[in-house]
């Protein structure tokens, strides 16, 4: 059975691989939309077989008429590319989070790493959060071992239990496998319900500082910009939603960072109250 489709021949020896998928543990798509910023219009590395992964009746296809005319399908997909950025090989999967084969799919994601020559792993997302848009956006980091843990980022600290994501089930393999794997989660405000452009361009900054690379992020900054704007318009113009905002910014500046202890349990109580819910792709 074959998994994926490979669509280039060759390794890339001492590449970064960047992990982002669309589901559980992508807020304002910020893991998504920073992972596809990262890679830009890479090659094609491999293409998942969507039937080994997804339950259409859950992920639906999009199919497409012009002018009463069927004209395609679009399916779920599963996709690895490559970017040259200087001296880096950076390899990025992006996709909709599978429905089944968790397992297999983890596996074949260590396959990949080992065949194509990946030292590190880099998984990226989003974590609804009880903040402002008027202020920076944190990141939250995990890592594969103590010393893997990158600087200047808050981390859970003591034992913390949630509903996992395909994205971390990957990334244990991957750890398991030998390779360093790190995680960077972004902290969006839990009010903001469509693509929040500044989680994806702190992830994209925070990526930067670990891999030692610049990468191109006007279109990110200028999308950041302009979304402030409107939500600036929006609590202008809602007093209701103005004073939760005023409520957070007063608890953000008084409060700062939380320890790590206190992020652990922050985390843990929001996902324990998500995991009746069924996560859809906004989430």
């Amino acid at each position: 059975m074959a998994w994926f489709t490979s669509k280039r021949s060759g390794t890339f020896p001492g590449s970064v691989l960047i992990v982002a998928l669309d589901g559980w543990v992508n807020a304002g798509k910020a893991g998504t939309v920073a992972a596809e910023t990262l890679v830009g219009g890479g090659e094609v590395v491999a293409e998942f077989d969507p039937d080994l992964l997804f339950d259409f009746r859950q992920n639906r296809p999009i199919v497409q008429f012009d002018e009463g005319v069927m004209t395609g399908v679009e399916w779920p997909s599963m996709t690895l590319r490559h970017r040259r950025v200087g001296e880096l090989d950076l390899l990025a999967l992006i996709g909709t989070e599978p429905n089944w084969n968790w397992h297999r799919f983890a596996a074949q994601v260590v396959r990949l790493s080992r065949d194509l020559g990946v030292v590190r792993h880099i998984s990226l997302g989003g974590i609804p959060w009880a903040t402002p848009h008027t202020r920076p956006v944190t990141i939250v980091a995990t890592a594969s071992s103590r010393e893997a843990l990158p600087e200047g980022h808050s981390h859970p600290e003591g034992t913390l239990r949630v509903p996992a994501s395909a994205v971390s089930v990957v990334e244990k393999a991957v750890a398991d496998a030998g390779i360093t794997t790190i995680g960077l989660w972004a902290r969006v405000p839990q009010y903001v319900g469509a693509e929040y452009a500044a989680a994806a361009l702190a992830l994209v900054e925070a990526v930067s500082g670990v891999v030692g690379v610049d990468f191109d992020v006007t279109e990110l900054v200028e999308a950041a910009a302009s979304q402030r704007t409107h939500l600036d318009a929006i609590v202008a113009a809602r007093p209701d939603i103005r004073s939760v905002v005023e409520k957070l910014e007063a608890m953000v500046d008084e409060i700062g960072l939380t320890t790590g202890e206190e992020l652990a349990a922050e985390i843990e109580r929001f996902l324990r109250n998500q995991d009746g819910d069924e996560p859809g792709p906004a989430r």
